[in-house]
């Protein structure tokens, strides 16, 4: 079976490879493709946003499709910034500029607990199928380790010391959200493919 990972997030693809390496299956990823759509992510939810992502890729390459949305969401901030997470600090901002903005709008604040939250579409011609997967954790003052994206530098996830980006793929991948609703999509095409 070949699956399209609908993203050009080189670090998605990284960590979508790793998890799903035992399949059976080939992962292609947008970047492989000549000129995919673009898809806007203006769904209100982490599960419109995937299935819309994993419905036009499908469309466009009549592969089955695998698409995530991701968003940390925290509590001071009654779940911001959530959908928003990669547009937090506007459109054109990188991942940088969010991390900035989350960590001011955090300032002196006591409780910093948050969660991640990931939703995948897997969509075929037998339909949509939705994985959920949340890591929780807490929010840290100042950015530690260089390994990761996105919030992995500010998020130390729950009964750890460590941020996202100072842990090894194998270390993050065991526990984080996506690695978790991967598992849960592992599961569901390891069933289809016996």
């Amino acid at each position: 079976m070949k699956i399209l990972l609908a993203t050009r997030n080189a670090g998605k693809v990284s960590e979508m490879r790793s998890l799903l390496s035992d399949l059976p299956v080939e992962l292609i990823s947008a970047l492989d493709l000549d000129d995919p759509p673009d898809v806007e992510e203006d769904a209100d939810t982490l599960e419109g946003n995937a299935r819309k992502k994993a419905d036009v890729l499908h469309a466009y390459s009549g592969l089955p499709a695998l698409a995530d949305d991701t968003g940390l969401e925290v509590d001071r901030l009654e779940g911001r910034p959530g959908v928003r997470s990669a547009r937090y600090a506007g459109p054109k901002a990188d991942d940088a500029a969010n991390r900035r903005k989350l960590l001011d709008e955090l300032d002196g604040a006591g409780d910093r607990a948050a969660r991640f939250r990931t939703v995948i579409a897997f969509v075929d011609r037998a339909g949509v199928h939705q994985f959920e997967g949340i890591c929780r954790g807490r929010i840290i003052d100042e950015e530690r380790g260089t390994g990761g994206f996105g919030y992995d530098s500010i998020f130390v996830p729950e009964d750890a010391d460590r941020t996202f980006a100072e842990l090894s793929a194998d270390e993050k991948n065991e526990v984080s959200h996506r690695g978790r609703a991967l598992r849960l999509l592992a599961d569901y095409l390891r069933d289809r493919l016996e």
